[in-house]
């Protein structure tokens, strides 16, 4: 199976990488509706996290000289923390329960988004330590450790640029922890990984482009495209197809 849906992955690469390169999010929204069609979730998380390693070379770098260092740090630590817990939801859970989960809550952040929801509040440490937990336990049981993170970032009152490179960093890093908590609980098999691996040229491809496009002057154009994206993506994912 893992065969046969490498054309619908790889192509839910290309497109996750590339908004993910200009916008800073929406990797995991666009992959994993897409991804889990085709395989089982425990594959399609355990690619995913494989093809962050992309963007650990190609987005990180410039993205960790512009983010704000004592959120990421800590929101990146209380998001690891709580990524075992997730993952054993994730193996614990009927695949087709959370293929509906992965859509539906896809679709409940694109909704949320749209609103042009936004909070007044300076956030601080104990804003960041539950955005940190929630990203972790959604991450680890669903693949999808952007909708919190995303809603709190764009919700924000920083600038673009940083608001961007919080999330690369933060999502980033955080799905790379999924490799080693997966390994220890004997969820990693060599299928997935070879899933994964395939994964990282038409991600890290699409991610160079996307950060070639990235233009802060243009920052309604991107999310515009971000959003039909995520939409089409976590409307496909749907399982009501037949697939």
């Amino acid at each position: 199976m893992v065969i046969d849906g490498f054309w619908w992955m790889a192509m839910a690469s290309v497109l996750a990488g590339t908004v993910y390169g200009f916008a800073g999010f929406g990797a995991a929204l666009i992959f994993m509706p897409i991804a889990v069609m085709v395989v089982d979730p425990v594959v399609a998380v355990t690619a995913l996290s494989v093809s962050a390693l992309s963007s650990f070379v190609t987005l990180v770098p410039q993205a960790w000289r512009e983010a704000d260092k004592r959120a990421v740090l800590t929101m990146l630590g209380t998001a690891i923390a709580f990524v075992p817990l997730g993952i054993w939801l994730l193996r614990t859970t009927d695949p087709t329960v959370l293929r509906w989960s992965v859509s539906i809550l896809a679709l409940a952040t694109l909704v949320i988004l749209l609103t042009g929801w936004r909070y007044r509040q300076t956030p601080g440490t104990p804003a960041w330590l539950g955005v940190g937990a929630g990203v972790g336990f959604l991450g680890g049981a669903t693949g999808l450790n952007g909708p919190i993170l995303i809603l709190f970032q764009l919700g924000g009152q920083d600038e673009i640029a940083r608001t961007r490179a919080n999330t690369i960093v933060v999502l980033t890093c955080s799905g790379l922890a999924y490799l080693p908590f997966l390994a220890l609980q004997g969820a990693l098999t060599q299928s997935s990984l070879i899933a994964g691996a395939a994964q990282l040229i038409p991600y890290g491809a699409g991610a160079l482009v996307g950060r070639q496009l990235f233009n802060p002057g243009k920052t309604g154009l991107y999310r515009t495209i971000a959003y039909i994206m995520i939409g089409a993506a976590a409307f496909l994912g749907l399982p009501i197809w037949g697939t």
